[in-house]
């Protein structure tokens, strides 16, 4: 398998219009590293196994371990309130400033708007303006009713590690993770990534107009690393060597509304699922024209992370999982919802209207057969994000499916009432209520 895995990775490159890719994996205790394709297409420089991509929000579970560390310290605990050890922080909902907890933020289930992307400049404050800035959010969900991803909550949560270490964020994660790992190859600053290979993302097949995004959001999701580190990364949470017990991370916290997309739980950091009889940890990332995967398998102690710089990435992806766990441990990768066999009759006027939150603006209108979605970016990444405009078929009474154009994986939707009142609308892992 190792042998054929490179030229495997370079066909699938090809079948899924990816730049370039790398892949580690480690199985029976050998780590294997692959790449393939090009960090650039403006450049032509050639993807090595040691190459540094942005791991983007992978990284939201190296601050999950790292807050996990204070708890085994005793500093605290998943239930402190976060003004606890933030006297200053505060959300536009007072009695979420007052009594939301590190476990809210490390499960998603905080309910403050998430996607709140903002440009605070590049000093070592920067994490801190960012939690200043957090002070006009308005809550997606009431507290604790539901998931709702949120890349605030977990800059929130760095600001929790800066504060009780003194130190930077990237600091702490340096001293607590990446040395004592031995990775060589996993920086957070653009200054320390430029020093070695480092992949570019592409947006609509051309590289992206930015290379990455602002330093406050670091703590979710600015790591770049090789593969290998993250596999490493990965390692120790199977094998020890960052916390004691690492797999109270695993246990589940909350069910993901939208099982059909990243996994059916969310433990304190990581996405949880079960394939095949297997329990699979894992959690994905993307940054701008980059993603990457991370997954392990307990059982088996196999644990896989590979990363992309453009193109079908998710389908690619999603690809390189299914063949690889095959292959190394038996396990079949479910395949992706898409539309039911025999279409299936729903009342879609139900769900028309318009779905807001912090950096979307979705639209669905009633169609014959289905709904339609328009997909708006707002906020600073809008420009970056075209709207997209999607056909949805009705799966069942509150799931639906679509395909944008030209991409070979089916996204889902799911409707339903976490309040028992404002329809909410589950897409991309993130709750979205309905205002008009």
């Amino acid at each position: 398998m190792a042998a054929a895995m490179g030229h495997r990775l370079a066909e699938l490159i090809a079948e899924y219009e990816v730049p370039g890719a790398a892949l580690a994996y480690l199985h029976r205790g050998e780590v294997h590293e692959f790449a393939a394709g090009v960090l650039n297409t403006a450049t032509g420089v050639e993807a090595t196994p040691d190459s540094l991509f942005q791991i983007g929000s992978v990284t939201k579970v190296w601050t999950a371990t790292l807050l996990m560390q204070e708890a085994e310290q005793g500093r605290l605990t998943l239930d402190t309130p976060v003004a606890e050890v933030l006297p200053e922080f505060k959300v536009a909902d007072p009695e979420v400033t007052e009594n939301v907890t590190i476990r809210h933020l490390l499960a998603h289930t905080s309910g403050i708007d998430g996607d709140l992307f903002i440009d605070t400049g590049r000093g070592d404050d920067c994490v801190a303006k960012y939690v200043e800035a957090c002070a006009d959010l308005v809550q997606n969900h009431p507290l604790g009713v539901t998931q709702s991803y949120c890349n605030s909550g977990f800059v929130i949560a760095g600001r929790v590690v800066e504060k009780l270490a003194g130190k930077r964020w990237d600091d702490v994660l340096r001293e607590r993770i990446i040395e004592p790992l031995g990775l060589t190859h996993t920086w957070t600053l653009p200054e320390d990534v430029l020093r070695f290979r480092a992949a570019m993302g592409h947006v609509d097949g051309r590289p992206a107009p930015v290379w990455g995004l602002m330093r406050a959001v670091g703590p979710a999701g600015l790591i770049c690393a090789r593969p290998a580190d993250v596999v490493a990364f990965g390692r120790a949470h199977l094998e020890g060597g960052l916390l004691e017990n690492p797999a109270a991370l695993w246990e589940p916290q909350v069910d993901i509304p939208n099982p059909h997309t990243l996994g059916r739980q969310w433990g304190v950091g990581w996405i949880l699922d079960e394939w095949d009889g297997h329990r699979i940890v894992s959690h994905g990332g993307n940054t701008i024209g980059q993603h990457a995967m991370l997954w392990l398998v307990p059982d088996t102690g196999t644990v896989v992370a590979v990363s992309v710089n453009g193109g079908h990435s998710g389908a690619f992806t999603r690809a390189v999982a299914t063949e690889l766990l095959a292959e190394l441990d038996g396990i079949t990768v479910p395949p992706v919802l898409g539309p039911p066999e025999t279409p299936v009759e729903v009342d879609t006027a139900r769900y028309a209207g318009v779905y807001e939150r912090a950096g979307s603006r979705m639209t669905f209108s009633d169609r014959e057969g289905g709904l339609h979605l328009r997909m708006e970016a707002t906020g600073a990444l809008a420009e970056l994000s075209p709207p997209e405009e999607v056909d949805l078929i009705p799966v069942d009474d509150v799931t639906f499916v679509g395909r944008r154009d030209g991409d070979p994986d089916w996204m889902s939707a799911v409707f339903y009432e976490p309040t028992g009142g404002t329809t909410y609308v589950h897409l991309g892992a993130r709750a979205t209520p309905r205002i008009s």
